[in-house]
């Protein structure tokens, strides 16, 4: 079955505003043609589609940010604060920070091989 490439396009266009799509794999989900056609008219590489999908996706996690500041759940709130916060102030909050210092000496140690005595 022949398809009309500008169909597809609005067609795509239109499920990703719908259905607020994330994902290539769902915007292929929701049209009328195979995946194997959808790449073969090289659908993934429209920079209208990418934009609409990249466009939910911005939407989205401003709004979830939106509602964790908002939030009196401690969870919440921990989760936004990693996210906005700096190295420093996102290591403090895991207590993961770890320091290796060298003090740029170079010790050497002398090994002495010994062959191991026989047991005869």
């Amino acid at each position: 079955m022949a398809y009309d490439k500008q169909e597809l396009i609005d067609k795509a266009l239109e499920v990703i505003e719908k259905h607020n799509l994330f994902f290539i794999s769902d915007v292929i989900a929701f049209l009328p043609c195979s995946s194997a056609t959808f790449y073969n008219y090289e659908l993934e590489k429209l920079e209208d589609i990418k934009s609409a999908i990249e466009k939910n996706r911005v939407a989205t996690k401003i709004n979830m940010r939106n509602k964790w500041y908002q939030s009196d759940h401690p969870t919440l709130q921990v989760a936004l604060m990693k996210i906005i916060s700096s190295d420093d102030e996102a290591h403090r909050l895991n207590g993961s920070r770890q320091e290796i210092k060298h003090e740029g000496n170079i010790k050497s140690t002398i090994v002495e091989w010994k062959p191991a005595e026989s047991e005869q």
